[in-house]
């Protein structure tokens, strides 16, 4: 009889909830929130400079412009005037967005960094990879704008000379979202090399990697047909260190009609996500040991 109350005022102990770890839970969720809005912070500032420095506006104007010509030419071309707009369309949406990454990404960190304002953000509670994560983000959401609004208008480009609805204006946002993916990448490398090295040298290295990154398969070609053993574990090296750009371009058959199924495009989200992450934690440590007092 004496080990009934015992028991009861066990079970009821176990009832109770640790005060501690909830009180940690709730402290916990508060930190996540602010670090959450402090990156959100930085990327909203980040698109806002973006957006005032009228990168955006002229580029998308260019493009739109250029869509237009492509009608004139699609309008010569007889029977081939869907297949040009396409074409044109999303290939200057991958150049003029890789002109926006590299130029606008390399110069998100040394901005900072020249204007001394990059001291004043770090005096806060603000991380250095929350920094880079909110830079990134911020001109991610630029490029968004820019990729969108170009899809408008190459869409429009295909309903205007069609004289109405065309079969490959949902074809071609497939495609649009894969380049958008590319250009995430990018972003990626140009903050990368802008975490040490000078715009000038940062761009034409982003450069580079994204010529590269579209002749990935010759790379593996070249690891493959070389005699040489050092030049083997070169290209192998350069083949898996270097970010796959090919099965984003999919412009040519895009135009053709047809269609990346979406296993590819989740494959190619998945790829841009962890590739992505990598650049940015290399860019945080790489950005960590520098001193900037």
């Amino acid at each position: 009889m004496s080990q009934l109350p015992s028991d009861a005022t066990q079970q009821n102990q176990a009832k109770i909830p640790d005060p501690t770890s909830a009180a940690s839970a709730i402290r916990d969720s508060n930190s996540f929130g602010k670090n959450l809005r402090r990156t959100l912070a930085i990327a909203r500032n980040a698109f806002r400079e973006a957006v005032r420095d009228r990168v955006l506006y002229n580029l998308v104007l260019f493009v739109l412009l250029l869509i237009g010509g492509s009608i004139f030419l699609g309008e010569l071309s007889a029977g081939q005037e869907s297949k040009i707009i396409v074409d044109l369309g999303l290939s200057a949406m991958l150049l003029f967005g890789a002109f926006i990454a590299i130029f606008v990404g390399v110069g998100l960190v040394y901005k900072e960094i020249e204007r001394r304002t990059l001291y004043a953000i770090l005096s806060k509670p603000i991380s250095r990879g929350q920094f880079l994560l909110g830079k990134y983000l911020g001109l991610g959401l630029t490029l968004l704008i820019n990729v969108a609004i170009m899809g408008v208008g190459v869409s429009l480009a295909l309903i205007y000379i069609h004289r109405g609805w065309d079969p490959l204006v949902p074809k071609v946002w497939p495609a649009i979202l894969l380049i958008y993916f590319e250009l995430m990448i990018l972003t990626g490398v140009a903050l990368l090399f802008s975490s040490f090295s000078s715009p000038a040298l940062s761009a034409l290295m982003t450069f580079f990697i994204f010529i590269i990154g579209h002749f990935s398969g010759d790379l593996k070609s070249l690891a493959n047909s070389s005699s040489s053993v050092a030049a083997r574990a070169l290209f192998r090296a350069l083949y898996y260190l270097l970010p796959n750009l090919t099965h984003y371009s999919l412009i040519t058959p895009t135009a053709h009609g047809t269609v990346p199924d979406a296993s590819a495009v989740g494959l190619a989200a998945a790829y841009t996500i962890v590739y992505s992450s990598v650049l940015l934690a290399a860019a945080t440590l790489i950005l960590g040991r520098r001193n900037f007092k």
